[in-house]
């Protein structure tokens, strides 16, 4: 399966982008892959579905802090949960669409939502840094109860002797000749449809709509330097191999005073020596001597915070699962926690001495020492429930 694209990206706004910039942008889209434009085009039926689980996540505010925070892993895995449990772009229909938004459209047939309206003047160009990625190796016990993280971070920052801007001195930024400050210019060309207009990103400005009076001399009129910079990251409880975290302003700085990228932290788990996590449960695979299984008694069993002592009943069998309520993980969103799952096996001596030997020899015929058949089809029923 493909790895979902970034809403921001679908959207193509920056994550700092207003409400209003959000809705103009998806509705940019939505009319260019409108299916009523494009009939019989699946591709554009695609990217119209995109645009729209996209911006179903970015419109809510909560939906939007906790894909900001988590990425795709906080809409409850592909999309399912931001996208009102309709499990991504893939498993929506038109209706879906058209009755979420109508507020956009304006109705299902034709674009009675969007209008005719002439085209808005060109936005000038801003930089945006690069994002940074790292990662990070966590505990369970950091994982149970969240924990913060410092990273030396080598990255783009902005040049602290033009205070990023790129110009020595103070001496600032003229209007492009080229372009007039628009920041981009139009071509005239025949083609077999007549004479057509193209627009792209002034060549002399890079698409800025102003041009650097005196470059400074540290920087090159770029406005960033390689530097490092030493990062504080809160890494929430409940978090999970392969989950991703991201903070805003934190990567690569942009170039002349643009919009910095975000910094990435992967996340990855060490393992535990005796505990093994199922997603909020831990599990913990008890040995247990024939005597103990067989009479009953008491057992000391690890948890992430220490030790805890459990009862085993006479008479306990193998693959029987003792829970420990609240033992285990906690939800990344703060609701719930997992338990600690101790799962029975019992201990067969692989030697024995003479008069070990003899003392078994005495109890194997014993009444007690012959399975029942309940006990026979109640562990055949565990051993089959595996291969269900």
């Amino acid at each position: 399966m493909a790895e979902k694209r970034d809403y921001y990206e679908v959207l193509g706004v920056s994550r700092t982008a207003s409400d209003a910039e959000i809705k103009k942008a998806y509705r940019t889209m939505a009319m260019k892959y409108h299916p009523d434009r494009n009939p019989g085009n699946k591709e554009a039926e695609e990217k119209f579905k995109e645009a729209a689980e996209a911006y179903d996540v970015l419109r809510d505010p909560e939906k939007r802090k906790r894909y900001d925070q988590f990425g795709h892993a906080g809409m409850g895995g592909a999309g399912a949960e931001g996208f009102g449990g309709f499990g991504g772009a893939g498993g929506m229909s038109m209706d879906d669409i058209f009755s979420m938004f109508g507020d956009i459209f304006g109705g299902h047939s034709g674009f009675g939502g969007f209008g005719g309206g002439s085209r808005g003047s060109a936005q000038q160009r801003v930089h945006r840094g690069s994002d940074l990625r790292v990662k990070v190796r966590l505990t369970l016990k950091e994982i149970a109860t969240g924990t913060e993280k410092k990273f030396k971070v080598k990255k783009y920052v902005p040049c602290e002797h033009c205070h990023g801007s790129g110009a020595e001195g103070g001496s600032g930024m003229d209007t492009c000749p080229t372009c007039h400050g628009s920041g981009t210019v139009v071509r005239t060309q025949q083609s077999m449809f007549g004479t057509m207009q193209v627009q792209s990103p002034c060549p002399t400005c890079g698409g800025e709509g102003k041009v650097i009076r005196n470059k400074c001399h540290f920087c090159g009129g770029e406005g960033i330097v390689y530097g490092e910079e030493t990062i504080s990251v809160k890494i929430p409880a409940g978090v999970m191999e392969g989950m991703q975290l991201s903070m805003d302003g934190k990567g690569n700085a942009g170039k002349r005073g643009g919009i910095p990228g975000r910094l990435l932290i992967l996340v990855e788990e060490e393992k535990h020596p005796e505990l093994v996590r199922d997603g909020n449960d831990l599990v913990y695979n008890l040995l247990l001597p024939f005597p103990t299984a067989a009479l009953g008694g008491s057992v000391e069993i690890p948890t992430i915070d220490g030790k805890a002592i459990v009862k085993v009943e006479p008479g306990t069998q193998p693959g029987k699962i003792l829970r420990l309520r609240g033992k285990g993980l906690p939800e990344v969103n703060g609701y719930g926690v997992g338990d600690l799952l101790i799962n029975v096996s019992i201990y067969v001596p692989e030697t024995l001495s003479k008069d070990e030997k003899a003392l078994v020899e005495k109890l194997k015929d014993a009444e007690h020492f012959k399975p029942s058949l309940s006990v026979k089809e109640k562990i055949f029923r565990k051993f089959r429930n595996f291969f269900e």
